[in-house]
């Protein structure tokens, strides 16, 4: 069984861009640089042949891929591409309190500590289980060759860990800018990397 993974990451909303972290419990809409980022994207992809979307239940997601979905295309939500939830810390100020449990947060992933979480969020475990669950989906559905993947950042690093066999210590390898590409195969049961980081489309 053979298939190709365009995974991207949805387009920049107004919390991004106040550098406020959202998590799978905020629910924003894409400000005017995200959907010019989407309208890029789908203006350099919209040829590719796609069986089918996949996004989160995010409505940032839905929006980056809504043109793709307009031409008519098979789309789906799952639960299980939502981003990872940050529990207290959603939607809070960018302060210097923030960034520094943001970054001890991360120390411990980073150490190997992957049920380190924030009271009322997610580990990284807990987010493994829900992506595994959605890969198996995803790679049970054998007409489904090209498939469209659009998700989050912190959601998408853990889960080219586990499509790349990496340990989640080494989540940070994975650039994440709105709209990134990471394009993969799937053959002989095993995922390559086609395009890294592939943000082209925004050059122009």
């Amino acid at each position: 069984m053979m298939k190709e993974l365009y995974i991207i990451r949805h387009g920049e909303t107004e919390l991004n861009r106040l550098g406020i972290v959202q998590g799978r419990g905020v629910d924003s809409d894409l400000n005017d640089t995200g959907r010019a980022q989407a309208a890029a994207f789908f203006e350099r992809y919209k040829e590719v042949p796609f069986d089918k979307i996949y996004t989160s239940e995010l409505k940032r997601t839905h929006q980056t891929v809504q043109q793709f979905i307009d031409l008519g295309l098979p789309w789906e939500q799952e639960a299980g591409l939502d981003e990872l939830a940050w529990g207290l810390w959603e939607g809070q100020p960018n302060t210097e309190e923030a960034r520094v449990a943001f970054r001890e947060m991360v120390e411990k992933w980073q150490g190997g500590n992957y049920n380190a979480k924030f009271e009322g969020g997610e580990s990284p475990n807990d987010v493994m289980y829900r992506l595994e669950e959605t890969i198996m989906l995803i790679k049970s559905k054998a007409e489904e060759k090209r498939i469209l993947v659009c998700m989050h950042g912190r959601a998408m690093r853990l889960l080219l860990c586990l499509l790349l066999d990496k340990p989640l210590s080494e989540m940070g390898d994975f650039p994440h800018q709105n709209t990134t590409l990471y394009r993969l195969s799937f053959d002989d049961n095993k995922f390559s990397v086609i395009d890294f980081n592939n943000t082209d489309h925004l050059k122009s």
